[in-house]
């Protein structure tokens, strides 16, 4: 008799990920749906949950119990609330909340992989569904990611350009792709007197508007609409803000690439903060899954590290400066580059 075999490995962070990673993610988006992080702003029974969103008693005391497991609800002497990152942001009267935009991603992300292995063995569906052009569809996918951009995106963007060296000297800044606008809002607002562009597809533009006209920064922010692999996207700037915003470009990088050169004064800045694939487009981790679905389904807009850089260098940015920063997406690629000052004749 041998006896049972030998195990030389452990299994736990496959069933985590198998398992209750999927569960986590039910638990936080059931809640959302439900408006649970909605009456937890303080302390309140199963019961008064369940009798607030019209639930089972029982069942609400699972998922109220679920939620205090992951830590995002806490649980003292029978009373729920939620955690400060739950009231910050899953709670909808928060001004950073992020369920709405947290509910797209999961729909971006998660739903094609419903398929994944359909899609692995027959390949993309010969008309890949437009998820993302549906009538309406922008313009609310903008407003959901006001809150998302409050949350953190706007402070990472301006703590980034207010260590360029040329920042001070700045007059007039874009931000490539600036949905509603608040991050765009915020650099300006970081400096005494810089105007500021933000540039969008019509329905984000539309956003936008109304956003820097609810803010009160009409005098000092402008809103242009169009394509950026089709229309101009203005001129005369000292600085270009492109975050997360190239991909459409992907497949044709150089074009918009060169559209920005021309579009910045000499001596003007460009900032990109995309992903960057490494590892054989294997690592990090987060950038891999997070374009896992819309690659599977045909649309490939994941970039690798240096493709920016190197696109920069083809259409004559000086060289580039880069880094990997940490955020609330995973690791994402830093690039700044500058356009040449225009060199003065001789006499």
């Amino acid at each position: 008799m041998n006896g049972p075999p030998k195990m030389g490995v452990a299994f736990d962070g496959i069933y985590d990920a198998t398992v209750l990673g999927p569960i986590r993610s039910r638990l936080i988006s059931a809640a959302l749906e439900l408006g649970v992080f909605d009456h937890l702003s303080v302390p309140k029974s199963a019961e008064a949950v369940a009798q607030s969103i019209g639930g089972h008693t029982a069942n609400t005391t699972l998922l109220l119990d679920g939620l205090t497991a992951i830590d995002v609800v806490t649980k003292t002497d029978g009373l729920y609330e939620n955690t400060v990152v739950a009231q910050a942001l899953l709670a909808e009267d928060s001004p950073t909340f992020i369920g709405e935009m947290l509910m797209y991603q999961l729909r971006w992300c998660c739903d094609p992989l419903d398929y994944l292995p359909q899609l692995v063995a027959d390949g993309p569906p010969p008309s890949p569904p437009e998820a993302l052009d549906t009538d309406g569809m922008w313009a609310r996918i903008a407003r959901a990611m006001a809150n998302w951009e409050q949350a953190g995106g706007a402070q990472l963007a301006v703590q980034i350009v207010s260590d360029l060296p040329e920042f001070s000297r700045c007059r007039k800044a874009l931000d490539l792709g600036g949905g509603p606008g608040i991050i765009g809002m915020a650099i300006v607002a970081a400096h005494p007197s810089m105007r500021g562009v933000i540039f969008d597809r019509p329905e984000v533009a539309n956003v936008a508007q109304d956003v820097i006209r609810e803010h009160d920064m009409e005098d000092r922010v402008d809103v242009l609409a169009g394509d950026y692999n089709q229309d101009p996207i203005g001129e005369g700037y000292d600085l270009v803000w492109a975050c997360a915003s190239l991909s459409f470009a992907k497949h044709d990088i150089d074009s918009v690439m060169r559209k920005i050169y021309h579009a910045l004064n000499p001596g003007g800045v460009l900032v990109s903060l995309h992903d960057g694939l490494t590892r054989g487009r294997t690592k990090p981790e987060e950038m891999v899954l997070g374009w896992m679905g819309w690659g599977m389904m045909g649309r490939d807009m994941a970039f690798e590290q240096g493709d920016i850089a190197s696109s920069m260098l083809r259409v004559g940015f000086k060289p580039v400066s880069g880094r990997t920063l940490a955020t609330a997406m995973g690791p994402m690629d830093l690039e700044i580059s500058r356009k040449a000052e225009t060199r003065r004749g001789t006499s």
